[in-house]
């Protein structure tokens, strides 16, 4: 249980690097938590800094959720203890360590961003495949709707059926982590669901396939 405790911890710290917090500082732009929605995530970047500096901050989050998944179970570190409980286990334990990182950062006084880019990240590391049903439901959410928030809870929302559907490595525990992500990206999105309710959420009407009048 040491080497997992350590390797779960590591991929905690390695989401604890929030993409836009970092390139913000790196970059000596102000942060991004004081703009917009207060957000350090992807969206917010986007409406703080632009484009390219948005398009810097979701590779960042989203490679980390694919070491944290990938790199950072494979380490050899106290002792082999761990793999008694299966390479599934650790792989499943470190990506969501590493999601929860991203969420309440250590390094950034556990203020942090939403979750989206570094599950899909850590997806990536699990089981790539996953990442079509989540690429063609992010687009048709947005498309439709505007919602970046809904379209990441749709996302997350539709892979558990998508890995049930398919089988993925008939595994439960696989399963059962989705699920768990689905939930917890549905709870870092509550103040977006909220402000849905209210009609107040700002939309991404630059792609939608008819723009809301007015």
């Amino acid at each position: 249980m040491l080497e997992l405790g350590l390797k779960v911890l590591i991929a905690y710290l390695l989401g604890s690097l929030n993409g836009s917090l970092v390139l913000g500082k790196v970059l000596g732009w102000p942060d991004v938590r004081t703009v917009g929605s207060g957000n350090a995530g992807g969206t917010n970047a986007l409406r703080a800094h632009g484009k390219w500096f948005a398009v810097g901050v979701v590779v960042i989050d989203v490679v980390k959720g694919v070491v944290a998944a990938t790199t950072v179970p494979a380490l050899a570190l106290v002792a082999p203890e761990s793999r008694s409980l299966g390479p599934e286990f650790t792989q499943l334990a470190c990506a969501g360590a590493a999601v929860v990182g991203h969420c309440y950062p250590l390094w950034f006084g556990f203020q942090g961003g939403k979750g989206g880019a570094t599950g899909i990240g850590a997806l990536i590391g699990l089981a790539p495949w996953l990442l079509i049903p989540a690429l063609l439901t992010w687009y048709l959410v947005v498309a439709a709707s505007g919602f970046v928030g809904l379209a990441t809870m749709s996302v997350f929302a539709v892979l558990p059926v998508a890995a049930f559907v398919r089988g993925v490595n008939d595994s439960p525990a696989f399963i059962v982590f989705l699920v768990l992500l689905a939930l917890f990206v549905a709870w870092t999105h509550r103040s977006n669901i909220e402000r849905m309710r209210q009609r107040q959420e700002t939309r991404m009407t630059g792609i939608m396939w008819r723009r809301p009048a007015g």
